[in-house]
């Protein structure tokens, strides 16, 4: 245990000295979060729409009056020459045209939308909504009232958005990355550099060595993940409904997780193109299939079974139901099984492929 607490210090030291790792690894996670934070702002923006009023009367002026006073839209008139030039250039999504004969008189009457055909899957969201509104505007024109109303409750009493979604799965990638690259690019840099080779000769087993690295390598990752939690909660606004210790025991837990499973590409690799190669065929897969931007669910049915069991899927699984549901330890156990067998096998690999004196040529 003793030269594995050396150990740590010195790969604590050596990480102190490296100011670029430092900037660049909590650089990038907190522009990409503050990117998706403006954009999760975005999508609360009113909805603008265009009207083209051919009928020029009472009804239609009132109708548009009506929508106008809906929070959801923000409209604007003109001539649908005009609103089909900005449909072309990207400057408006949606025109709603009422034609001339666009009166009370008993008959229905059909409004043209004009759109453009690359937003026909954003119509799809937009289009109930839309009906909705000029439903609830037909019924104050003609001064009728509902049959009922329906009000939902959200039973947890909480806020949620995309970002409180999305905060779970960046932190379980940052972690991934993190730790693979401060475990598999390093041994393959200390190979290289004939550290490894000199290493052998001294008292310290593969155990002290890889122990020590990877309780470095887990404060470091705990500290780096302290600082972007810090700027999620405080600075734009992130909801976390569970326990910040469990939340904390899932992040010590991935690391070890994928420290160890770098230390395997790194026993494997034998240069940095190689290590490079490999880990990207690790992380690149498991970034779009583990439920980081969109739930699992949502993949193909044939792809979700495999999803599921990826390494990566386990540790964004565990954050993500303390975090956004509010779970304890105990409510995720099969999520907590599963992460514990991959750092079983990942450390069990990662102690019998390492080797001190191979170096590449």
């Amino acid at each position: 245990m003793k030269l594995t607490l050396v150990m740590t210090k010195v790969f604590l030291r050596i990480f102190s000295r490296d100011r670029q790792a430092i900037i660049f690894s909590l650089f990038f996670p907190i522009v990409f979060m503050t990117v998706f934070s403006f954009a999760g702002n975005a999508n609360d923006k009113p909805l603008p729409i265009g009207i083209v009023n051919n009928a020029n009367n009472t009804l239609a002026v009132n109708f548009i009056a009506d929508l106008s006073s809906n929070p959801l839209f923000t409209v604007t008139e003109g001539t649908e020459a005009e609103f089909r030039q900005q449909i072309i250039t990207g400057n408006q999504q949606l025109v709603l045209v009422l034609p001339a004969n666009f009166q009370d008189n008993g008959s229905p009457v059909d409004l043209r939308l004009l759109v453009d055909a690359a937003q026909v899957r954003e119509l799809a969201l937009i289009m109930p909504v839309l009906e909705q509104a000029l439903l609830d505007v037909e019924r104050q024109l003609r001064a009728s009232q509902p049959l009922f109303s329906l009000n939902v409750e959200d039973v947890k009493a909480r806020s949620q958005n995309y970002l409180d979604f999305l905060l779970p799965g960046l932190l379980a990638f940052t972690l991934m990355q993190i730790s693979i690259a401060g475990s598999g690019y390093n041994i393959v840099e200390f190979r290289r550099k004939g550290i490894l080779k000199r290493l052998f000769v001294t008292p310290i087993q593969p155990r002290n060595f890889i122990g020590g690295l990877v309780l470095a390598r887990s404060l470091i990752c705990l500290f780096q993940l302290s600082l972007l939690l810090s700027f999620a909660v405080w600075v734009i606004g992130v909801n976390i409904a569970g326990n910040f210790a469990a939340l904390y025991l899932v992040i010590m837990m991935g690391t070890a997780l994928f420290l160890s499973l770098g230390f395997c590409l790194g026993s494997l690799a034998k240069t940095q193109q190689a290590i490079q190669a490999l880990g990207t065929l690790v992380t690149f897969p498991q970034m779009f299939l583990s439920g980081i931007f969109y739930p699992i669910d949502n993949l193909p049915a044939l792809i979700q079974p495999v999803a599921q069991l990826l390494p990566l899927s386990f540790v964004v699984t565990s954050l993500r139901e303390i975090a956004v549901n509010g779970a304890t330890i105990l409510q995720i156990i099969p999520s907590i099984a599963g992460l514990l067998a991959w750092a079983i096998v990942a450390l069990v690999l990662a102690i019998r492929l390492f080797v001190w004196k191979e170096v590449a040529v």
